[in-house]
């Protein structure tokens, strides 16, 4: 017994000691970064002009592309006006409503770069107007705000990329890595006639660039536990996206005081309730994990210490995710019964009814495995079960946290941003940087924007803006990485 006792007690100060290690090789401080300095920048105008890009209403419609041509026109009008010398030094090309601009390089032999952003916007709700600080489209430069739809999402994304190539055309800069700026038009509805158009363009142009940047995670503050200091988190890797829909049919109606023992919408309410029985499980694997390990130093004690040890502590920190809707999303491909419809009246039976089911995809996970779990899930003959393959999306390549391209972005961010804790991420929306996939070595998903937790209810929300101090360092981050990037 003082044997059994002994070598308990030796495993756990050999346990304690396997802990300790691992939180303090965590730890151990990266490479200091010195801040970048500045652009000259006259940060009153930069504001107004993005301010007045916001004043465009350029809402993209999914079904009529030629909705609202005139105020695509009229921004296009606006960036010449505004970036002279973009427009005189780099070639600006015109895919459909979209705009592609290509900065040569002075070394061709490299692969070029892919900037991305998009002009559209999605529309504001008539309902929720009255409840925004300033109009939706007011563009306002007002209490150190950009104000109005588009600020964030993204023509703060597109014109800081103009104005950092402005600043650095007036200084006499030249990439060696040739730049390609690429902007849609209709990326709030999917990008089929913007970005899945341009790279098929240039694929038949044979080119193939070194990474890609689009929007996407951001520099967050006070929204990851345990993180004091701003997180910046790239992505690296996004979800798919796939609507299945579930229908029941029955063969005649009937009046509703005479009812069958098996109604159509009976049947698709069981059939829902056994596929909501049969969500996908949460794991704490992959790109989260590494989210995780990487934020860790960062983290107060004990979370770093689990942090720095998954692989003990990776049920209990895997639990605690899973608790929070914000959070349970990483760890697994997520089902949300988005729409049901069956019925004419109150007291008349339906022949027919039916349901849309959302899936976001997980990496790794695909359309056709997920059309399979629903078909195992439901096993009801009675339910039909079609997947909507005109707008459904893959899963995104991971992309390299190894390669000097994340190694770029992550610099530039620590030269802009002090203190910023940088590390990857999983984006669970989706940005349409995915048709560029198979002409990039790596596609990457970052927007240099600082959110709390009051923001992110400003995305496609009620008044979404844009700090004037956080679009200065936008415009100074895009500067910084096309000269850590592009040589």
């Amino acid at each position: 017994m003082k044997k059994l006792s002994a070598l308990l007690l030796c495993a756990f100060i050999a346990l304690l000691a396997v802990l300790g290690c691992n939180t303090w090789r965590a730890a151990a401080p990266l490479a200091a970064v010195p801040l970048a300095t500045p652009l000259t920048l006259d940060t009153g105008a930069a504001a107004r002009r993005l301010g007045d890009a916001v004043r465009i209403a350029t809402v993209s419609s999914a079904t009529d592309p030629q909705a609202n041509t005139s105020a695509f026109e009229q921004l296009r009008r606006h960036l010449e006006a505004g970036f002279p010398r973009v427009h005189a030094n780099l070639k600006r090309e015109r895919i459909g409503e979209a705009l592609l601009y290509t900065w040569p390089g002075s070394d061709p032999s490299l692969k070029p770069l892919l900037l991305m952003a998009h002009m559209d916007v999605v529309p504001v709700d008539p309902a929720s107007a009255g409840a925004w600080q300033q109009p939706p489209f007011s563009g306002a430069v007002q209490d150190g705000f950009i104000w109005g739809r588009g600020a964030w999402d993204d023509k703060g994304n597109l014109l800081s990329q103009l104005e950092a190539i402005e600043s650095l055309l007036a200084s006499g800069y030249t990439p060696r890595r040739s730049v390609y700026l690429f902007s849609g038009a209709d990326e709030e509805v999917g990008g089929a006639r913007g970005a899945k158009a341009a790279a098929a363009l240039l694929q038949q142009r044979g080119l193939h660039f070194d990474f890609v940047l689009d929007e996407g995670l951001v520099v967050t503050q006070g929204i990851i536990p345990g993180v004091a200091a701003p997180a910046a988190l790239i992505g690296i890797a996004q979800k798919g996206y796939v609507s299945i829909e579930l229908a029941a049919q029955v063969p005649a109606a009937g009046h509703s005081s005479m009812p069958p023992l098996d109604s159509a919408i009976g049947i698709l309410t069981q059939g829902l309730a056994r596929l909501q029985a049969h969500e996908y499980e949460t794991q704490l694997e992959g790109v989260p994990a590494q989210m995780l390990e990487r934020l860790g130093p960062h983290m107060s004690f004990p979370m770093s210490l689990a942090m720095a040890n998954l692989w003990l502590f990776r049920p209990l920190v895997a639990n605690r995710l899973a608790a929070a809707d914000s959070t349970r999303a990483q760890l697994h491909t997520t089902m949300a019964l988005t729409m049901i419809e069956g019925g004419i009246a109150d007291n008349v039976l339906p022949t027919r009814a039916r349901a849309l089911v959302n899936f976001r995809l997980m990496p790794g996970t695909s359309v056709q495995s997920v059309a399979e779990h629903v078909r195992t899930a439901i096993n009801d003959p009675r339910i039909s079960i079609s997947v909507h393959t005109q707008d459904a999306v893959e899963p995104g390549r991971v992309a390299a946290i190894d390669a000097p391209a994340y190694q770029a972005i992550e610099k530039s961010i620590r030269e802009v941003f002090p203190g910023a804790a940088v590390a990857p991420g999983l984006l669970t929306a989706h940005a349409d940087a995915g048709y560029f996939e198979p002409i990039a070595d790596n596609v990457y998903l970052f927007s240099p924007v600082r959110a709390g937790p009051q923001d992110t209810e400003r995305i496609h929300g009620i008044n979404e803006r844009l700090a004037v101090s956080n679009y200065v360092e936008m415009v100074n981050f895009y500067a910084r990485l096309l000269r850590n990037a592009a040589g």
